[in-house]
């Protein structure tokens, strides 16, 4: 997991209308694969809860402690896991309220209104919050 600051994130991000779409869930509800599109562009972003202990950790307690931080100053930690953007959540899994807050922050640290963020979901796709 190689951090990413939002400055070297596409420009389009910021200045257009944006859709994430979710592909599909890991078994489990962690890992949500997904896209963002905007400006006839697209890019992979995924959203991976970092508390996801069973089978296997997801994240080491490092990644853990500065994601908890980041959301509880308003932020979302951004990384690129396998080539892909990821935005890590504290949590085991994802309510729809927790995909739509961390697009919000995810628009606001690219400078984006998050009224210019659309999130599109599966009914039934993603495992309540706990």
């Amino acid at each position: 997991m190689t951090p990413v600051d939002p400055f070297e994130l596409p420009e389009w991000l910021g200045t257009s209308e944006v859709t994430w779409r979710a592909l599909r869930t890991e078994r489990g509800g962690h890992l949500i694969h997904g896209r963002l599109n905007g400006a006839d562009q697209e890019i992979g972003c995924n959203l991976l809860a970092v508390d996801q202990a069973w089978p296997v950790a997801v994240a080491p307690d490092t990644v853990r402690e500065r994601v908890h931080l980041a959301w509880r100053n308003g932020e979302v930690d951004l990384v690129e896991d396998a080539g892909v953007l990821t935005l890590l959540v504290p949590g085991a899994n994802f309510s729809p309220i927790r995909v739509m807050t961390a697009l919000e922050r995810l628009a606001r640290s690219v400078g984006a209104r998050a009224e210019h963020f659309v999130a599109a979901i599966r009914l039934g796709a993603l495992s309540p919050e706990e």
